[in-house]
């Protein structure tokens, strides 16, 4: 990142190193603060779904077990009220909040006779894992459908917690299912602080008849061939090292490794709920995103080491991957290399299958697709948009800007409607045994081919009001005709797959573009841009987006 784009983050002198000891959480002082009560009088402590469900902190009174309760109720309503009455599978990951979360959910679940699934002994859970359950129990079912929650704040920092819906399809819950459940939850609160909510104690709750064991790790990992070739990592001798990051996937590394053969190191086993081991993010907080440069210092220090490293976010659904030559890939590049190579590889996969991409992901897919005569499905920010076309396989490979993805099984059929950061991050090791060079090496030789990508993302402070704002811009909004000397084609505030909202806008020139977006879980937002020029060209993009986004914000 250039001087400029770093001043405009202001990068903190901490980024890339070791957390200093008052960064750190008191997390039994978080669990307390967990059972305070918040003021359902302000909108702020209320429940609000972002583009991944309902998240906050217990010491600002945005992640509370009244929280927790009311939610859980709401999608015990929601259930009847769609006729869901299969199992729910429920898992859990390794932020603080989340055991307290696990334990308040499934009091009201077992008090509404819900039958929950489970982890054994208590095994954290990752997102995909969660997936893959619920589609695997309905497979060729049309009635008792599974559902789905996990209680994860994905990368957020350690005093954040997280809860999520996941519906029969496997993915995220749909923008309709949200606000149904949020609109709920709301009602349960302001309509007597809880009074509506069926709970029991959490021993009886636990060994409730309705309260199962599943084995989510052994399920998923079973599968996994199913998706990746792992006789040809195998037969490859590729060396690898992983980072789970402390989260979710930390004892499904070793499963992976020892019934696959691998050569696979897990590099950090800890679960620490402070995240002590952590190098702090841009700026000086305490992030678990593989996507981010100065979270994966630890694992790009060792990157001699491997032929290949990966890392996954706490709830496994995101991924970074980091080779010799090239240090920490960026997402952009390692998911525009992986659609190239699964599109060119998996020959059972229908051919008409499409990409499916967001609004601020790199228009070299774009580029990809037109090299393989694909189609482009590009939508708004949230995994929620590809569940169906993963589900009915219209959609092969689908993925995020910010380092999440999911794809099709080697015959075609449904894998995850969720991303899932540990078959992307094995994919890499498939793509290298199979081709000789690593995705680093496979994005270089799309660049000869189809362009060079210039792109950065940079994030600045915003109030809850400013994030709001920004997430109702008009195109009228803004005025400018030309963006880094290029004429604007077009301002777009609906995606062009869907034409739904982007919560937020994106500029679009014949070499470049820009899109800014608020972040739905904290108090920042992200311009993300890309050009097909240079360095200096994306520079003058960025600056002039966030002025144009200031001025915005300011009328």
């Amino acid at each position: 990142m250039n001087a400029g784009t770093d001043a405009m983050m202001k990068i903190s002198p901490l980024a890339g190193l070791p957390p200093p000891p008052d960064a750190l959480i008191d997390v039994d002082k978080l669990i307390s603060a967990y059972y305070d009560v918040p003021d359902i009088a302000d909108p702020l402590q209320r429940i609000s779904f972002g583009t991944s469900g309902h998240r906050g902190s217990a010491f600002n009174l945005t992640f509370n077990e009244l929280h927790v309760l009311a939610i859980t109720q709401a999608i015990c309503h929601y259930r009847r009220h769609q006729g869901i009455d299969g199992p729910l599978f429920m898992g859990i990951d390794t932020h603080a909040l989340s055991v307290p979360a696990f334990r308040s959910a499934l009091e009201v679940l077992a008090g509404n006779g819900v039958h929950v699934m489970a982890a054994l002994d208590g095994e954290y859970t990752p997102t995909p894992a969660v997936s893959l359950a619920i589609l695997t129990y309905n497979d060729k079912r049309s009635s008792g459908l599974a559902d789905g929650i996990v209680i994860t704040p994905s990368h957020n920092p350690p005093e954040d917690g997280g809860f999520k819906y996941n519906p029969p399809n496997g993915g995220p819950a749909d923008t309709d299912v949200t606000t149904w459940i949020e609109h709920k939850a709301n009602e349960i609160l302001l309509n007597g602080s809880g009074n509506d909510i069926k709970r029991i104690p959490f021993e009886r709750a636990l060994h409730a008849q309705t309260t199962h064991a599943y084995d989510f790790m052994a399920a998923y990992v079973l599968e996994l061939e199913s998706v990746i070739d792992m006789q040809a990592i195998r037969a490859s001798g590729i060396r690898m090292g992983v980072d789970p990051m402390g989260g979710a996937g930390v004892h499904y590394w070793p499963m992976i490794a020892g019934h696959y053969q691998l050569d696979l190191s897990v590099l950090n086993s800890k679960i620490d709920a402070t995240f002590s081991f952590m190098p702090v993010d841009w700026d000086g907080r305490i992030r678990m995103d593989p996507s981010s440069v100065y979270a994966m210092q630890s694992l790009i220090a060792k990157k001699d080491d491997y032929t290949l490293a990966f890392a996954c976010d706490t709830d496994h659904d995101r991924y970074g991957i980091v080779t010799p030559g090239s240090a920490l890939i960026p997402a952009n590049h390692y998911f525009s290399a992986a659609v190239d190579y699964l599109l060119r590889f998996r020959s059972d996969w229908n051919q008409g299958a499409a990409i499916g991409k967001t609004i601020a992901s790199t228009q070299m897919i774009d580029r990809v697709a037109g090299d393989l005569k694909r189609n482009v499905y590009e939508v708004p920010v949230g995994f929620k948009w590809f569940a169906a076309g993963l589900r009915d396989a219209t959609l092969g490979v689908c993925g995020e800007e910010s380092a999440g993805a999911s794809f099709l099984r080697r015959n075609g059929k449904v894998w995850t409607t969720d991303k899932d950061g540990i078959a992307a991050a094995l994919l890499s090791a498939e793509m290298t045994a199979r081709t000789g060079r690593d995705p680093a090496q496979a994005y270089d030789a799309l660049s000869e081919r189809l362009g060079t990508s210039f792109a950065k993302r940079i994030q600045a402070p915003a109030t809850a009001q400013k994030r709001k704002k920004l997430a109702g811009l008009s195109a009228q909004q803004m005025t400018a005709s030309t963006l880094a000397g290029d004429p604007i084609l077009a301002v777009l505030t609906r995606a062009p797959g869907n034409n739904e909202p982007i919560g937020g806008l994106k500029a679009v020139t014949a070499q470049g573009w820009f899109a800014a977006r608020p972040s739905g879980t904290e108090d920042i937002y992200k311009i993300y841009a890309e050009s097909f020029r240079d360095e200096q060209h994306l520079s003058s993009i960025l600056i002039q987006a966030q002025a144009m986004v200031d001025a915005a914000l300011e009328e």
